[in-house]
């Protein structure tokens, strides 16, 4: 055990007595407490053993981590019972991989993290599962309890950092309160919107009787009055800490709480649409959450036949080539359209806060948020019908009322015919050869036409990214990891590892950037211990091109936004992985084929793809 952890607790002295107040701490109810419930001071069990059991009976199988004293009781109980701990390179990574798994698994992801710079590292990844609604739950490591705010090792008020980012925050307080509180946690993280959680461990609170009760200070016989007052206390303290510790408890699932809509506002919807004729559905990621499997919300939209934008983890809900699936060309559609279903998706940045929407349009939007629900809802747009209910059971119950409802086949058909306008007119772009390297559309038409059935896709990245959206076609459901509507670089590295960990036989690919590649690339040292082979493909243009784009015609300069064509396929080699470059004259399709053999060979592979400047995109902006 690290001398600077639970060492720090003999740093309590006979001084510190005094400001602690024995009176309010060692109240008449711990007091009785602990008289009812004898403390075995021998006993070997420890705090870890108990969130370890708690979690295998949720049916956690991964526990992603960076490891630390704090928390190392944790850790050490998992392993013992199966749970795999895997260590990243980063403690974001941690919750990014988590987040990924409890995306694609349907149950909550579990991070575990020490205490103080540990937790630190976390907030981006925990504000992104918050935004992507992801139940995630975040195990930090903190100073004892006794010691808490007294200069003590990475001691911080790490409840006040998380409570504006979880939907529970939570310390614990002594043994016998780990297993209710962890057990509420996860019944949190999946309830209503899904979420992260945060559980703070007090040191004290994980580790064997006998350790903490030596590091205290507590001596078998005191000579002064003080010292025994010392001992006195601390013993008190130490039996309410442990008393109770070991008897049995329930560790089952809480029953999780959902929001359904009623009959009578699916009703009104039935009627809304079945008197439509140019309806249009646009799904975002809550339409992928338990309890509708997403095999039969696939089959309820194909029997709506209701024309599909599909954005954020639904990408790919309808297969790769869907007849009602639309990919190009959506702001017009919603110009156009008569009933627009918002099913799931949000009116913030992404659909220009609701202006884009057509004015005569009735709009009907599901979301279980009530707060994203009416989003901008006071400025730009009003909805015909809120229904504040689960995703996926509402458009089931949806297409049950319309058995029989045909929308006008000339509206699918023109929809259709910009689809494939679009994507004949970026097809010719992809052919077109930039002034250096390789153009980018031409590399994921190659992509495009190798992934497997059972690829699944990791975006992160700006330009190239974006790029890849308009071009790659995800081959189903739950094959799509974006980082969500905050927008997050870095996240590819832990996404990946939870896709591989999730689905171990499937191709996963991360799309990088140059520029997001920094933040993960030592995570290639994680695939190669963990043995999680994944494809990195990097479009190396040298640069934060998506800034660019906006920033050097407005200003004038590419200040902070210039790279180096660097050797990434070289660096991945330091880290156990397997690197190859594409060039100009490299058959692009022969280096892609290379790269999944290497898969198939157990190594992680990074495939560095030197690209240049095309008009594609040109005139997007970074916000």
């Amino acid at each position: 055990m690290e001398n600077t952890l639970l060492s720090m607790l003999a740093l309590f002295t006979s001084t510190t007595l005094i400001g602690l107040g024995i009176g309010t701490i060692l109240s008449k109810f711990h007091i009785l407490y602990i008289w009812m419930h004898k403390v075995d001071k021998k006993s070997k069990h420890h705090g870890g053993e108990l969130v370890a059991e708690v979690l295998q009976s949720h049916g956690v199988r991964h526990i992603f981590t960076l490891p630390g004293g704090h928390i190392s009781p944790i850790l050490v109980a998992a392993e013992k019972l199966g749970i795999r701990v895997v260590d990243t390179r980063h403690e974001a990574s941690a919750v990014f991989a988590a987040d990924a798994m409890a995306r694609m698994s349907g149950t909550v992801g579990v991070a575990a993290v020490t205490a103080g710079p540990g937790l630190t590292n976390t907030i981006t990844a925990v504000k992104n599962a918050q935004m992507a609604e992801s139940p995630v739950l975040i195990i930090g490591g903190a100073a004892a309890t006794i010691l808490k705010g007294r200069g003590a090792l990475q001691d911080i008020d790490q409840l006040s950092l998380f409570k504006p980012l979880c939907k529970l925050c939570t310390s614990v307080k002594c043994i016998r309160d780990i297993v209710p509180v962890v057990r509420q946690s996860l019944q949190v993280a999946q309830s209503g919107t899904p979420g992260p959680v945060f559980i703070e461990f007090p040191i004290d609170v994980l580790y064997p009787y006998e350790i903490v009760s030596k590091e205290l200070g507590v001596k078998a016989e005191g000579k002064s009055i003080m010292q025994k007052i010392t001992n006195w206390y601390l013993g008190n303290y130490l039996d309410n800490l442990y008393a109770g510790a070991w008897e049995p408890q329930d560790t089952k699932p809480l029953k999780v709480t959902i929001p359904f809509a009623s009959s009578d506002i699916v009703n009104r919807c039935v009627e809304v649409v079945s008197k439509s004729k140019k309806p249009v559905i646009l799904l975002g990621s809550q339409a992928t959450l338990p309890p509708t499997p997403v095999e039969d919300l696939r089959r309820s939209l194909e029997t709506l036949g209701i024309p599909c934008f599909l954005g954020g983890m639904s990408r790919g809900l309808l297969g790769r080539k869907s007849a009602i699936q639309m990919r190009q060309q959506r702001r017009v559609a919603l110009k156009e359209a008569d009933v627009i279903i918002l099913a799931g998706a949000v009116c913030d940045f992404r659909l220009s806060y609701g202006r884009g929407m057509g004015r005569k349009a009735k709009i009907i939007a599901v979301n279980r948020n009530k707060d994203q629900l009416y989003k901008n809802s006071d400025m730009f747009w009003k909805p015909t019908v809120a229904v504040l209910g689960d995703v996926a059971t509402f458009m089931r119950d949806l297409a049950a009322g319309l058995t029989g409802y045909q929308c006008d086949q000339e509206w699918i058909t023109s929809l259709k015919e910009r689809d494939d306008t679009k994507e004949d007119a970026n097809k010719k772009m992809a052919e077109s050869m930039p002034e250096f390297h390789l153009n980018p559309m031409k590399v994921f038409n190659e992509l495009e036409e190798l992934l497997p059935s059972d690829a699944v896709l990791v975006a992160d990245g700006g330009d190239f990214v974006a790029t890849a959206a308009y071009i790659l076609r995800p081959r189903g459901p739950l094959m799509w990891l974006d980082p969500g509507a905050f927008g997050t670089l870095g996240v590819g590295g832990g996404f990946a590892l939870g896709a591989k960990l999730c689905r171990p036989e499937s191709q996963v690919w991360i799309i990088y950037g140059d520029g997001s590649l920094g933040y993960s690339l030592s995570e290639f040292d994680t695939y190669t211990r963990h043995k999680t082979p994944v494809i990195a493909l990097v479009g190396n243009d040298a640069g934060w091109t998506q800034i660019a784009r906006e920033q050097v015609p407005t200003f004038g300069s590419s200040i902070a936004c210039d790279l180096a064509y660097c050797d990434y396929h070289k660096a991945v080699e330091g880290l156990g992985a397997r690197g190859i470059l594409v060039g100009r004259n490299d058959n692009i399709q022969d280096k892609l084929k290379e790269a999944q053999k290497i898969h198939d060979d157990g190594l992680p592979v990074l495939v560095n793809v030197l690209i240049g400047k095309t008009k594609f995109r040109e005139g997007s902006v970074s916000v």
